[in-house]
């Protein structure tokens, strides 16, 4: 499998959404997982492999696009997301080694840390509740 194909245009945020918003680090598409730098204070994309211990964690899902320096708002953790992504219902996703993807427990392989970010609840319907495990793959 491969990481969920997202469209951004129909990434939306339930009503259940608690938001935030802040300044791009880089070029951020929505639907992409992201993480706040602490250097810079800008949101950047989470990878489970990456160098960073703060990189692999999940602060939200981006609900716009945007340019570094340009505002972004993400979805906090604790929300229902519908993507034009498809989903199976039941099944737990995880962060993936491609910056800001999405990806079933199949793609996540060695060297990568698991973070389960999410259960599907419907075919485009996502629980978004990234937790941290700290486990390496």
């Amino acid at each position: 499998m491969a990481d969920l194909a997202i469209t951004a245009s129909a990434v939306l945020a339930g009503t259940n959404a608690r938001t935030e918003q802040g300044v791009a680090g880089e070029t951020i598409t929505a639907g992409k997982l992201v993480y706040r730098d602490a250097t810079t204070g800008k949101y950047m994309m989470s990878d489970s492999n990456a160098a960073s211990a703060s990189a692999r964690v999940v602060r939200g899902m981006a609900l716009n696009g945007a340019s570094d320096g340009q505002p972004l708002q993400i979805a906090r953790p604790g929300c229902d997301i519908t993507m034009n992504a498809v989903l199976t219902a039941g099944v737990t996703y995880y962060l993936s080694d491609t910056p800001g993807g999405i990806c079933p427990l199949a793609d996540v392989g060695t060297g990568e840390y698991f973070q389960p970010i999410g259960v599907a609840k419907s075919t485009t319907q996502l629980a978004f509740n990234p937790t941290l495990s700290g486990v390496p793959g």
